[in-house]
């Protein structure tokens, strides 16, 4: 076919009349004529015929043609995207901001440049970074300066995967959006459609530095949809479009020219037991699932580009009037082709393994795994993967909640990335309350994670896995000016933004600062881990837990600078180093353990959880189970009838994992209480966490501690125990106390109140402190979780005081709980942040008395002979320090570490 064949034909009418003297000729002869008339007719014919054959171009064949060529596309910003002159997300009226005299860790040259100087801000983007030229800022009109006083700046914070916004706070009957029974495999879904701008949340997560976030589907799909990345500032339109870090090309006011650049998408799939539980499928299923999807979506895929191939060369023939698509599969097309950065929640080893030969079967890539608790143990597999090695996305030290984190490591964030695979930490809001991302980044550079590596976990390798690390998660000209100014070094315990910055708006209208010691603004000197990070390579997730017991018959505690001793008035000093370091004895001398620094201090309690009671959360074979609450259920006669009560003395589970990490992090005994979902938990036990059993010596502290009730929106005690009520609201907790003063003035006698986990506490700490009611807060850092609990007193920066702060300052006995298992270990770092936060109205005897002694007088815990933990390099409250040591005198021995 002529691929040049005019639109007109030779038998079409003319297009202008014939002048007089057309179509005269010479006279020729009539053989002659007959034969020209013959070629003629000739002609005519084979050129109607030809006209017959021709192919007519669709209706819509330009629009097909630039849909052909975007395939081609590369995903990526504009080459000229670093010469705009205003953000996209600029709101008019902003006024250029000068922050002065800052100490500025940029993200750049691997997360080691740090700058002292000045940042302007001008139009939403960073305009200078380090010496500002002078008359550049002497013809802006109103700046703004703040003299940050040498305090240091960051990017803004970048969570990797949230659910903000797709799961609410507080939490409502019918609001969570987050994931869809509609089957196993909806590519199609958005997040978008599901995102509530109405959420307590998106506050409190600014005021810990988050400034962006890809909120994801949840994890019920095997591919669950398609993810959004958002700014979270409250936009002027108030609209969940509005909340884009890059709006819809139909209404950015900086266009991509969409015919030369594509944006990156984002989506979420998911293997293992969260679409296997959903679907009630095998791993067999799944994976099958996800090979019928690629397969589908390759099927497209080839259809189009064989469509395309033919189109653009203008063979049109025989090809289909419109272009083949489908739109409930063309995010899964976009995938094969580059375009969408996909996110893996996959644990295990066998989910790993299965979707790196999916990939490699289907020629895509994956951005990162999330949560991958076993990726440390098999990087060799990571890097097998199709295009490159994703991403690992994790939490600090949240493990052990079902058998797929059963292996998870502290130490997995350093592993990996001594095997060249990037790091990111993440909170998977609400699982972990975002605000404090950067407290996971601080952990993971505790346990061995480079302080450069660990910044950017959070920051510039988040921003780089989804695609934008053109614009955000770093401090460049050029960049959105999302920036944190903090009250102290970035991955120092308790750091807080004094400001915080979202295309170049304060986002902080009165922020609370408080004055951190000088220590606090230089990188923790963090402890050594190399064993620690090597064996739990070594015995495959599992390492050893228990400690080494000392056979001298005497220690020596060498370069000791502090010794505190507790009894049932508090926490004294029996020694305080002035000009030299001591020494402290135990027994007589042969083993000598160097503190370089260090102090011993009482062991620390942990209540709240249901530590001892369970050793895999989401595993009910691994737990105790619940107990039968009378006000719900009969209870049977064999278990005690309506009139029992139970002991968590009868169903502890001694060296479980959790248990064992909580001693190696100086937790020397727990008081916990039945597993309870209605109202009458039951009593409270106390126990050892080194012991090996029950009948271990000193492995039973206390068999019956307090009295344990739920009171909530979902539904009192006389006698020598304290009756300890789990509450949140305020409302509920102003009827208890009207109740306890009823039957007090009835029966004329006292009750022993405490409130247990209090989110609202502060609310009527007046009237709390008047009943004489105790209070244990838990968690030490609120979240609106629930409707019950939506009145929380946040702390700084969006309040002066924390909840227990308030309380304690309206002279209410206060302690510190823990609501998880897994955070048992973790409250030597709460009580810390405690005490940054309370300053100079807290010693650190009170502050160590708020998980120690205060617990015992509260919970009705008899006293005994109080273990003593040694850390050396400071004392427990800092990250600079390493429990070494348990001395228990009660045991007459010492635990090495």
């Amino acid at each position: 076919m002529n691929k040049g064949l005019p639109t007109t034909s030779l038998m079409d009418p003319p297009t202008s009349k014939p002048t007089r003297n057309a179509g005269r000729v010479g006279r020729l002869p009539l053989p002659v004529v007959a034969v020209f008339a013959f070629l003629l007719l000739q002609s005519v014919f084979e050129i109607r015929v030809a006209r017959d054959d021709a192919v007519k171009l669709p209706l819509h064949a330009s629009e097909i043609i630039d849909k052909c060529r975007a395939l081609s596309i590369k995903p990526g910003p504009p080459e000229d995207f670093h010469l705009r002159t205003h953000s996209d997300r600029f709101v008019a009226g902003t006024k250029p901001t000068l922050i002065k005299n800052a100490t500025i860790w940029t993200g750049g040259v691997g997360g080691l440049e740090i700058l002292k100087g000045d940042i302007l801000v001008t139009n939403g983007l960073i305009k200078g970074v380090g010496v500002i030229d002078k008359d550049y800022l002497a013809a802006l009109d109103d700046v703004v300066t703040i003299d940050a006083s040498g305090a240091w700046v960051s990017p803004g914070i970048v969570d990797l995967h949230s659910h903000l916004g797709v799961s609410p706070s507080p939490s409502l009957s019918g609001s969570n959006d987050g994931n869809s029974r509609k089957g196993p495999i909806l590519p199609w879904l958005r997040a978008l459609d599901s995102l509530n701008t109405h959420n307590d949340a998106y506050r409190l997560s600014v005021a810990g530095g988050v400034t962006t976030a890809l909120v994801l589907p949840g994890s019920a799909n095997a591919i669950g949809g398609q993810g959004i990345v958002i700014k979270l500032r409250p936009p002027e339109d108030r609209s969940p479009t509005g909340m884009l870090l890059e709006n819809p090309y139909s209404t950015n006011q900086t266009e991509y020219d969409t015919s030369a650049v594509f944006r990156y998408r984002q989506m979420k799939h998911a293997c293992g037991e969260n679409p296997n539980r959903v679907y009630s499928d095998t791993r067999m299923d799944v994976i099958w699932a996800f090979r019928q999807a690629y397969d589908k979506a390759r099927q497209i895929k080839n259809t189009q580009d064989q469509y395309c191939t033919k189109a653009l060369a203008g063979e049109w023939k025989g090809l289909a009037p419109d272009f083949p698509e489908d739109l409930q599969w063309e995010a899964l097309v976009d995938v094969l082709r580059g375009r969408v950065k996909v996110h893996t929640h996959c644990y295990e080893t066998v989910d790993l393994d299965d979707l790196v030969r999916i990939t490699n079967e289907f020629k895509f890539s994956i951005a990162a795994f999330h949560h991958a608790h076993e990726t440390y143990l098999v990087p060799d597999t990571l890097k097998a993967a199709y295009g490159h090695p994703p991403a690992i996305a994790l939490f600090a030290s949240n493990a052990r909640y079902k058998r797929e984190s059963y292996r998870g490591s502290e130490f997995a964030p350093r592993v990996l990335a001594d095997n060249g695979l990037q790091v990111v930490m993440k909170s998977d809001h609400p699982v972990l309350d975002s605000r404090f991302l950067l407290y996971e980044a601080q952990q993971a550079h505790y346990y061995g994670l480079d302080g450069n590596l660990a910044l950017l976990s959070v920051t510039g390798t988040p921003a780089q896995v989804m695609g934008e690390d053109h614009r955000i998660g770093f401090i460049k000209a050029g960049y959105d000016a999302d920036l944190v100014l903090w009250d102290s070094h970035p991955l120092a315990l308790g750091a807080t933004p004094q400001q915080v910055w979202i295309d170049g708006i304060p986002q902080l209208s009165s922020p609370h600062v408080h004055r951190k010691p000088a220590s606090s603004q230089a990188s923790p000197q963090t402890p050594d881990f190399d064993k620690e990070a090597s064996d739990a390579v070594k015995f495959d997730g599992l390492p050893p837990l228990g400690p080494k017991t000392s056979n001298d018959d005497f220690v020596v505690f060498t370069n000791v600078s502090r010794v505190l001793t507790m009894d049932t008035k508090g926490i004294e000093d029996i020694f305080v180093a002035g000009g030299e370091l001591g020494v402290a004895l135990v027994h007589n001398g042969k083993l000598f353990v160097d503190l370089a620094g260090g102090w011993i201090s009482p062991g620390l309690i942990s209540f709240g959880s249901v530590l001892g009671l369970e050793e895999i959360q989401g595993e009910a074979s691994t737990s105790d189970g619940y107990v039968l609450d009378p006000l719900l259920y009969k209870v049977p006669d064999i278990a005690g009838g309506d009139n029992s009560i139970i002991r968590a003395a009868d169903g502890l589970q001694y060296t479980t994992r959790n248990a064992l990490l909580a001693y190696m992090s100086g937790i020397t005994a727990a008081i916990t209480a039945p597993k309870a979902a209605g109202f009458l938990a039951g009593l409270s036990v106390v126990f050892a966490t080194s012991a090996k059993h029950q009948l271990d010596d000193g492995g039973l502290i206390q068999d019956v501690a307090a009295v344990h009730v739920f009171i909530h929106h979902v539904f009192i005690g006389q006698g020598e125990i304290p009756l300890v009520i789990d509450v949140d609201n305020a409302d509920i907790m102003a009827s208890l106390l009207r109740l306890k003063g009823e039957i007090e003035e009835e029966l004329d006698t006292s009750l022993k109140f405490v409130f247990s986990g209090a989110s609202e506490a502060h609310l009527l700490a007046k009237e709390i402190s008047d009943a004489g009611v105790g209070v244990v807060v838990s968690p030490s850092r609120s979240y609106p979780g629930s409707w019950e609990n939506r009145r929380i007193l946040p702390g700084p920066p969006l309040s002066e005081k924390s909840n227990l702060l308030e309380l304690r300052a309206h002279n209410v006995s206060v302690a510190l709980g823990v609501p998880s298992a897994w955070e048992a270990r973790n409250t030597r770092f709460d009580l810390g942040w405690i005490a940054l936060e309370a300053g100079e109205s807290m010693s650190k005897k009170e502050v160590l008395a708020l998980a120690s002694v205060n617990l015992q007088q509260l919970l009705g815990v008899h006293s005994f002979e109080t273990d003593l933990v040694a850390s050396k390099g400071g004392d427990l409250l800092d990250f600079d320090s390493k429990v070494v040591a348990v001395i228990s005198p009660r045991r007459g021995i010492v635990d090495l570490f």
